[in-house]
């Protein structure tokens, strides 16, 4: 007879959650929502490092080209090299998850945000291919995976930290201030581009112009490293430690075999997500010069408005999905997308005026996703591997997802010579995303408290319902 050594789980051992105590920063009071703002602000100010980052590379990607890849196919290398960054991040997401659930999310957000600026800061300062050959571009994609490796505990851990901050009634809300932060990084990335290009001349720009914004990262890191470490760790994590239920040891086949449901379901929406996250933000600027014929100050423009009339409207969603729910914002979304996808692409071909108009369309039919990305993904692990279990599922399929779509559009158009691709390839996404959706539980509302998997129904905006019948 085999000896049993399974181990009991946390809430087996230990007595339940009482929920009617509150915990965290009172928003009664001005100190609380001082507390409050602090948190979101310094979980805001690392995504928009992180995407900065993403921004400036996305637009900068002529340069990098002719600096780099000087060789027939350049723009393609230059791509993959975007997307090998993603290949790690899965690796990052295994490493920095389990820490964060047994070290705290503050420690680890610290450890992160110093990789992630410090990576972007060198970029600017490469050698390039004409100065040291190979050695040039082996180097970019160094970097590059150090920044992977660090994102995939940056953006997992910003999410959970702010997830697990927020009052519960108004997560949605405060959550979408991270993806105001990943819009801002864009948005902040591509108009210091755009600012460099309008003050310099097109050989200051090609020489040395083009380092700058990658530079501006060290300080922007630092900034939020400051920031965070004048912050306490999470509520929920601090309860968590007084409970004794922190995991000393985390295990990923433990996590796979009792989370896989929630982990399987958030890997397809995270296909969806991403997929037209990065052909809209990532993809964009090359599909618009390259396929359109668009000049780069131009589809800059494009871009620069559409960010901001999305930065503009995520708050409001954010707010909205804390009284109606996270899934009908996402049916609204996927299915707005899917119907409008082709029809905006092909509007963004005919003139600079209407290639405004089909981006911003499109940004803001994505927006119900993005806006409730920190309210939804960590409220579907439990408090004592969240951090583990939203770091490796959103890394895993971002990698394979995410990373790769800039290339895809890519290649696929250069084969084909179909320009609609990239509006098919969202669609593909949006059907993926919409049954992922069908069986993903609401938790709007739900307390993120304690080592059971949230629910509406229990705690949130859904209890009403179920006492009704």
């Amino acid at each position: 007879m085999q000896p049993d050594n399974s181990q009991p789980s946390p809430s087996d051992v230990t007595s339940p959650v009482d929920f009617g105590e509150e915990i965290g920063p009172d928003m009664s009071t001005t100190a609380g929502r001082g507390e409050i703002r602090r948190a979101t602000a310094a979980s805001a100010m690392g995504n928009l490092t992180e995407w900065f980052d993403y921004g400036v590379y996305a637009v900068a990607l002529t340069y990098i080209t002719v600096h780099f890849f000087p060789t027939e196919g350049g723009t393609l290398m230059a791509l993959a090299t975007f997307a090998l960054s993603f290949l790690v991040r899965p690796l990052g997401g295994l490493v920095w998850g389990p820490l964060g659930d047994k070290l705290g999310r503050k420690h680890i957000l610290a450890l992160t945000i110093l990789m992630m600026s410090a990576a972007t800061f060198l970029i600017g300062v490469l050698p390039t291919f004409d100065q040291v050959g190979v050695l040039a571009p082996i180097l970019l994609v160094f970097l590059r995976m150090v920044q992977g490796f660090s994102t995939g505990g940056e953006y997992g851990g910003a999410a959970t930290f702010m997830a697990e901050y927020a009052p519960d009634k108004r997560r949605g809300f405060f959550g979408s201030f991270l993806e105001f932060g990943t819009l801002g990084g864009f948005a902040l990335g591509t108009g210091v581009m755009l600012g460099f290009q309008l003050a310099l001349s097109d050989d200051a720009m090609m020489s040395w112009g083009w380092r700058v914004p990658f530079m501006l990262a060290l300080p922007m890191g630092l900034i939020g490293l400051y920031m965070r470490n004048k912050l306490e760790d999470t509520p929920v994590f601090q309860e968590l430690e007084e409970r004794g239920e922190v995991q000393e040891k985390s295990s990923l086949r433990e996590l796979m075999r009792s989370y896989w449901r929630p982990m399987l379901v958030m890997g397809g929406l995270v296909v969806a997500l991403n997929i037209v996250n990065y052909t809209l933000l990532s993809y964009m600027p090359t599909y618009l010069e390259q396929q359109l014929g668009l000049d780069s100050k131009a589809s800059l423009v494009v871009i620069l408005v559409g960010e901001v009339a999305m930065m503009a409207v995520i708050p409001f969603a954010g707010s909205l999905s804390d009284r109606v729910g996270r899934k009908p914002l996402w049916y609204a979304s996927l299915v707005g997308l899917f119907v409008l996808a082709l029809p905006m692409f092909w509007l963004m071909g005919k003139s600079f005026p209407l290639a405004i108009l089909g981006f911003a369309v499109l940004g803001l039919l994505y927006i119900p996703q993005l806006a409730t990305i920190t309210a939804t993904f960590p409220a579907m692990f439990p408090s004592h591997v969240r951090f583990a279990g939203f770091a490796i599922t959103y890394n895993v399929a971002t990698a394979i997802f995410g990373g790769t779509a800039a290339i895809v559009n890519q290649a696929v158009i250069e084969k084909t010579d179909f320009l609609l691709f990239p509006a098919v390839y969202m669609m593909l996404a949006c059907i993926i995303g919409f049954i992922a959706t069908r069986h993903m539980p609401e938790t709007a509302g739900a307390s993120l408290r304690g080592t059971a998997v949230p629910d509406a129904h229990d705690t949130g905006i859904l209890v009403d319902s179920v006492e009704q019948h």
